[in-house]
């Protein structure tokens, strides 16, 4: 967690530092992301220390408990639309932001 103030600091400096030179500086937080980071075995174990061999499927309700919204975790393609948000003309406005896409996940 303190890392992550950390670069939202970072990104608040460089924000205000680059805003003259019409440069924007966001940073995206994503909760958990269905990649092998968080799909993998110590993981799926950590999660279910009950089972021998935990699924995915079998972490999903601890994993959906983290969220607001009911989905245990973001997919890949969620995470990369939000970037790509902020790459486009239509974030042209958009600096100093921190950005969650995280199903709620901070709201907790």
């Amino acid at each position: 967690m303190a890392a992550k103030h950390g670069l939202v600091g970072i990104v608040r400096t460089l924000a205000i530092e680059l805003a003259p030179r019409s440069i924007r500086v966001n940073s995206v937080h994503p909760t958990a992301v269905a990649t092998e980071m968080i799909l993998n075995d110590a993981t799926l174990r950590s999660f279910r220390p009950d089972l021998d061999d935990p699924s995915p499927a079998d972490v999903e309700p601890a994993f959906r408990s983290l969220n607001l919204l009911p989905i245990p975790w973001v997919q890949l393609e969620d995470v990369a639309h939000a970037v790509l948000f902020l790459l486009s003309d239509e974030s042209r406005y958009i600096t100093s932001v921190a950005l969650p896409v995280d199903a709620g996940n901070t709201q907790r």
